[in-house]
């Protein structure tokens, strides 16, 4: 394939997750009430499908290290189409619970998939530069998700937009079917024996290479995820924006995320990866605990939120390439099982996190601001310690 559309394909699968979440954020209070839901039940919407997006990524995974990518791929954006009509028809809270957990399931295969491709197709030392233009893309889509979720909702309904989903996913499938080529140069044909599976998993598990780059990317992920999951309550319900005014702000967030990956590209060829990590730990640092500071001075409004959520994610798009794809370096052999492992453990960080949240959301800023702050902390405590140990890209 050639290197545009390799790095078209990565945006899009990567982007799946994005616009899976982000473009109905908007919509989520209106979603509540519409079916006179608890809040609790709405952001389960969201928690459950990340809980099915980490759990069918150890299937996945190791699927696709067997079969190809392309099978995989293939079988996973089909039911992704398919759970994306199911949900825009849901009747129910409890019904379109159960759709949204199968697209996650679905949601799976692509991001799984295009994590292990790009180590399917470069060495380790390109591996993370290849994975930043990728989440360029996702970045793009990411901006676009919240302020078209945020308009489709306030001119049509919710409904329209996880049909606009349905239509993204119709034109992954499409592009898959007709242009992606097989990267898996030897597949693994004991890739599923029990026996084959647990020796692959703990040899993942013991290297500490693997432990440094997925606690990076999963506590920053949870980080964002703590913002994703609550901001549209925050914004709308305790501030008192419109829902185009929060599609805005999320353009932001994602923006500066776009800013970060491009950042992380520029750093890594003149620093290296761990040097650079560590400045975007600082720049965590410093939006959290700014976030939790203003907070704690008894300032409330849009901006005293977001600015400090701009810097956090800053390094958010530095931490996230750099962790992603540091996580599945050491092994080449087994790039869908790493994938997959890594993808399950930033997305158990997002499910007990979206669980807190709905325990403590008490109608002010604080759980938000509480929760970035803490991801922030742990965060650049990673990126300082265990990042700066074990982060050799070509894995141990």
């Amino acid at each position: 394939m050639a290197p545009g559309l390799t790095v078209l394909i990565l945006s899009l699968l990567l982007g799946l997750q994005p616009i899976t979440t982000d473009l109905y954020l908007p919509a989520l209070p209106a979603l509540s009430s519409g079916f006179a839901a608890p809040m609790a039940q709405a952001q389960l919407t969201l928690s459950a499908l990340l809980l099915a997006f980490g759990l069918s990524q150890l299937i996945w995974g190791p699927l696709s290290d067997r079969f190809g990518r392309r099978p995989i791929l293939l079988i996973g954006m089909t039911a992704y189409v398919l759970a994306s009509i199911g949900s825009t028809l849901a009747p129910s809270m409890g019904l379109l619970i159960i759709w949204r957990t199968v697209q996650g399931a679905a949601m799976g295969a692509g991001v799984m998939c295009a994590r292990a491709i790009v180590r399917d197709l470069y060495t380790p030392a390109q591996g993370a530069r290849a994975m930043s233009k990728g989440l360029s893309g996702l970045g793009v889509i990411a901006c676009l998700s919240p302020p078209l979720g945020g308009a489709l909702s306030d001119l049509f309904s919710w409904r329209i937009a996880l049909l606009t989903l349905a239509i993204f996913g119709a034109v992954c499938l499409g592009l898959i079917a007709l242009r992606f080529e097989e990267t898996v140069k030897q597949k693994n044909p004991r890739a599923l024996q029990p026996a084959t599976l647990l020796k692959t998993w703990l040899m993942i598990l013991r290297n500490p290479t693997f432990w440094a780059f997925s606690a990076l990317s999963g506590a920053s992920y949870g980080g964002l995820f703590t913002f994703l999951a609550s901001s549209s309550f925050v914004f709308i319900q305790v501030l008192g924006l419109s829902k185009t005014a929060y599609g805005m702000l999320m353009f932001s967030n994602s923006l500066a995320y776009i800013v970060g990956t491009f950042a992380c590209r520029w750093l890594i060829a003149r620093l290296g990866v761990r040097r650079s990590v560590a400045i975007a730990g600082a720049l965590t640092l410093t939006g959290g605990s700014a976030m939790g500071l203003l907070a704690l001075s008894g300032l409330r409004s849009p901006w005293a939120i977001m600015l400090p959520q701009i810097v956090f994610m800053l390094g958010h798009g530095i931490h996230q390439p750099c962790g992603q794809s540091g996580a599945v370096s050491p092994f080449p052999q087994a790039a869908g099982a790493a994938s997959a492992l890594n993808g399950f453990l930033m997305m158990m960080a997002a499910f007990f996190m979206g669980g807190w949240l709905g325990r403590h959301m008490d109608g002010s800023v604080l759980p938000l601001v509480y929760g970035v702050w803490f991801w922030s902390v742990l965060i650049s405590l990673t990126a300082w310690t265990l990042v700066q140990k074990y982060g050799d890209p070509v894995g141990h």
